[in-house]
């Protein structure tokens, strides 16, 4: 059991989880005309100071020519200082961030939203106050994106491609195709002439390679956390030992690895590879995940996927690691049937919910519960003291686990025999 799970205390993921659910509902959101307040507030400033500034700004909003306008914001601004009654002297630890604001509920209609998010996965670095027709969220989704930035090479001496690997996401850049004849000369050339020809070949060629390194990362140098360089030997040892890389990349270089291919798919191996190097990498992380998920699948009964499966399974306490996929938005709805029978279905988040008839007995099944399907198995969970899993869709098998699972996997603590 995780020691947040032990101490009563929402997991990292999870609250990662809570953050991005929000986010996704606040960027929905419209108001007419600049009507939607958003203050970011650091730990370090007064409350009373913010109190003083929602003050100014609500006696400001009486020269508002438009009485609709005005009056909303006057409202998100009262409604601002109502919340802030909550907090002492200071914010909690990272500050807090305030939304308020009346929003389109359709049919010409609006209704008042506050939220406020409190302890964000990063500090605010300072105090500033948005009014428009959208809330500010930029600055939380920036906080969200998963951290870690490394450069990838991969080359051999017929081609060579270059990447960037941002938290769990590999992404392909630039590409390029050399020039260098193979082993064999062509008649009538000299073994020494040929052989000097191709020397400069390969070492233009890896001057290119180098270029395209160059050209993408020099700039992002200080953002790097290392770069990392594959293909088979002798290429990769050739290329930084000649140190074709600009001096202050070379010094960023934390490993050669052997990769069979060097065209995109090879950028994908050298993050394989690297996988000891990338140990505390989030993508890295998912992998294993993933693996070990698909090892105990082939190997027995310590697996479950689906729904139904793993919901029943996490009832029994018999999962040890809930694996949701990152990509899963879906509701889950459960039904009763006048004979009393439970049963639940999967639905799209947006869809209505359908009518349902009771597998068991026919009867037409009402409406007890409709939930978000991820909190719905995370309470689940947490009530167990199951450690939960939010997995990648960036690399092949976590889009597996949302494609062929249903977006919900789990590790299980021993053979349920199911």
């Amino acid at each position: 059991m995780s020691s947040d799970a032990q101490e009563g205390q929402p997991s990292e993921d999870r609250k990662k989880y809570e953050f991005r659910k929000v986010l996704e509902e606040l960027d929905d959101f419209e108001g007419s005309g600049t009507q939607l307040i958003t203050i970011y507030i650091p730990d370090d400033r007064q409350i009373s100071d913010v109190v003083a500034h929602v003050t100014q700004e609500h006696s400001e909003a009486s020269n508002i020519k438009s009485k609709q306008t005005r009056t909303a914001v006057q409202d998100a601004l009262k409604s601002i200082k109502d919340r802030l009654r909550y907090y002492d002297v200071y914010p909690p630890d990272n500050g807090i961030v305030v939304f308020s604001g009346a929003v389109d509920s359709g049919g010409g209609r609006t209704e008042m939203v506050t939220k406020v998010l409190e302890s964000p996965p990063e500090p605010v670095q300072s105090f500033r106050y948005h009014c428009d027709s959208d809330f500010l969220t930029r600055p939380l989704e920036d906080m969200m994106t998963d951290k870690g930035l490394f450069g990838l090479i991969v080359l051999d001496r017929r081609e060579a491609n270059v990447g960037w690997l941002k938290g769990k996401r590999v992404e392909p850049v630039k590409s390029a195709s050399s020039l260098v004849p193979g082993k064999q000369r062509k008649g009538g050339q000299s073994a020494q002439r040929f052989a000097r020809l191709r020397l400069e070949a390969i070492d233009n060629f890896y001057q290119e390679v180098a270029g395209m390194a160059n050209d993408m990362m020099v700039d992002k140098r200080h953002d790097l956390e290392g770069i990392l360089v594959g293909g088979p030997s002798p290429t990769k040892d050739e290329f930084l030992d000649g140190d074709y890389l600009h001096h202050e990349l070379q010094d960023h270089v934390l490993g050669k690895f052997d990769v069979a291919y060097t065209d995109e798919s090879g950028l994908y191996d050298l993050v394989d590879a690297a996988g000891d190097v990338l140990a505390d990498q989030e993508v890295v992380k998912d992998k294993r995940q993933m693996e070990e998920f698909f090892e105990n699948l082939h190997a027995g009964d310590k697996a479950t996927y689906g729904f139904e499966e793993t919901r029943r399974n996490l009832v029994m306490g018999s999962v040890e690691r809930l694996l949701l996929s990152e990509d899963l938005h879906d509701d889950v709805v459960a039904y009763t049937c006048p004979n009393g029978h439970e049963e639940r279905e999967v639905i799209e988040r947006r869809r209505d919910t359908p009518d349902h008839e009771c597998t068991e007995c026919g009867e037409p099944a009402e409406v007890d519960e409709r939930e978000d399907v991820v909190e719905h198995l995370m309470n689940i969970a947490d009530q167990r003291g199951t450690e939960t899993k939010f997995i990648s869709t960036d690399f092949e098998k976590g889009d597996q686990l949302m494609d062929a699972f249903g977006g919900v996997a789990g590790i299980l603590r021993y053979s349920t025999g199911v």
